[in-house]
């Protein structure tokens, strides 16, 4: 045996794809139906469409664009399987778009849907329609080939590609292929409409808090926008950030906000990160990928600021609601002193005007000008004087920016209210001067502040306690007493 005879010989085997296998395998790409019109959408995107109507009914459905369309050759990469056009063109013909949509086995699934798919097309001088009947094409045991129609070239007045899925074997909720699709197509992008029987379909638009953002990695720009909606716009529908792929969203990620509670349903947005790699059916990431561990990475810190900024937000909407609740306790107790002059450590009644005095006690006489006379209130000429100029004027010390501060008034004498956070171990409320503080952090505060009348009551409790202390501080049962009458008298209509 020579040297050519002991070479190997090579043979070739044919490879043969069933034709119920690529249905199958085209419904786990697409686990769900409205996944198809998705796909067609995209297509439509890719062909440089700015106007896409989809037509729904219970026979039919159709996706029209006014896109490039396609000749005889692009139809050929259309029916064929693993095409690698869109991977040897990355960027759509004149809008420079990424290509989104996916060329292969797409229309086979569609076979799951409806027993008939039809392709209207033109591009220019060509127009054709190739018709898919799942019927037919089963019965063929050989090869099948697709049949093809060409067209008058008037039959189609502008160029671009209708899709119909016609005898439907599944149904479609109009509601529900908006709803996907506003989430799952480009609807951002320039020039580029999409029509669902008739009524266009918008992004949604959030009001609150904005946080834009914009993170780089090795592999690529992280940018989108984070959203902190305000407390009744908040929902438990569609929990997580829209996380996109050339303007798409593949998934929804939490990012740890598990942790957050009820704060989660105020956080909507979307981060965009087109090197990301995307499993097969677009349903996720590959997170075994260098690139999706250091999109995790770069979002964590994002994620961090958008809590800090929370917890602002948060601190500041509570302040708002205290404030409101302190400011009417005030009022009810300022009332409640008027009643009872005796009961107030600042005095018994406001001075007078100046408009006329009631009595001698009202009257300056003469040689008395110049004096450092003590008026009704206990204050004299030189104190109010200080005190126009800002002196002696009570200072709370606070200790933390989300303090709030109110002053009750009785004549131009009056006790400061600080409420700020002490600590959990801190005492309730407690006095210096005429400042009182009240503890944010007690827990019995805590749990009084939860509703508006409770907090309101336990505000004036523990002002009126105060008040009643700098009265009689050395007798603490009379003090009781008197909180009591000012309290009960505080809240009676």
């Amino acid at each position: 045996m020579d040297k050519k005879q002991q070479e190997k010989q090579i043979y070739t085997l044919p490879v043969v794809v069933d034709k119920s296998h690529l249905i199958t395998i085209g419904e786990q790409l697409y686990s769900e139906s409205i996944e198809l019109i998705r796909e067609l959408v995209n297509n439509a995107y890719d062909a440089d469409a700015t106007r896409v109507s989809v037509s729904i009914s219970d026979e039919a459905i159709s996706v029209d664009d006014n896109g490039l369309g396609m000749d005889l050759e692009g139809l050929k990469q259309y029916f064929s399987i693993g095409s690698t056009l869109k991977k040897e063109k990355q960027k759509s013909k004149i809008y420079s778009r990424d290509f989104i949509g996916q060329f292969g086995i797409g229309k086979f699934a569609s076979l799951s849907a409806c027993e008939v798919f039809k392709v209207n097309t033109k591009k220019d001088e060509f127009c054709a329609t190739v018709t898919f009947d799942k019927n037919m094409w089963q019965k063929k045991k050989k090869k099948w080939e697709i049949p093809l129609e060409i067209n008058p070239e008037n039959s189609r007045k502008t160029n671009g590609t209708t899709v119909i899925l016609e005898n439907l074997t599944k149904t479609f909720d109009p509601a529900e292929v908006k709803k996907r699709l506003v989430e799952a197509i480009p609807l951002s992008a320039p020039n580029f409409n999409v029509f669902v029987n008739g009524e266009k379909l918008e992004s949604p638009r959030l009001t609150g808090h904005r946080i834009p953002f914009m993170e780089a990695t090795k592999f690529g720009v992280i940018d989108g926008q984070i959203v902190i909606l305000p407390v009744s716009s908040a929902s438990t529908e569609n929990l997580g950030i829209e996380c996109k792929v050339k303007g798409v969203t593949i998934k929804r990620e939490m990012f740890g906000m598990q942790a957050w509670g009820k704060d989660i349903a105020r956080i909507k947005g979307e981060a965009h990160a087109d090197f990301l790699k995307i499993t097969s059916d677009r349903s996720g990431f590959l997170v075994d990928t260098d690139e999706y561990k250091s999109f995790i990475e770069a979002m964590a810190r994002v994620m961090s600021e958008v809590k800090s900024v929370l917890g602002q937000l948060s601190n500041k909407r509570e302040n708002i609601a205290t404030g409101r609740a302190v400011k009417e306790a005030l009022e009810r107790i300022q009332k409640s002193l008027l009643a009872h002059p005796d009961l107030s450590p600042f005095g018994p009644a406001p001075v007078s005007d100046g408009a006329g005095a009631i009595g001698e006690s009202g009257v300056v006489k003469k040689e008395q000008e110049g004096a450092d006379i003590k008026t009704i209130d206990g204050q004299s000429d030189k104190e109010k004087k200080a005190r126009k100029k800002g002196k002696n004027k009570p200072k709370a010390n606070l200790m933390t920016p989300n303090a709030i501060v109110r002053k009750i008034k009785i004549g131009n004498t009056g006790v400061v209210c600080c409420l700020d956070h002490f600590g959990t171990d801190g005492a309730e409320s407690f006095t210096e001067n005429n400042i009182i503080y009240i503890n944010r952090d007690h827990p019995l505060y805590i749990s009084e502040s939860k509703k508006r009348d409770a907090h309101i009551l336990n505000l004036a409790r523990l002002i009126t306690q105060e008040i009643s202390l700098m009265k009689d501080s050395r007798n603490p049962r009379k003090a009781f007493e008197q909180q009591s009458v000012l309290l009960r008298d505080a809240f009676r209509e």
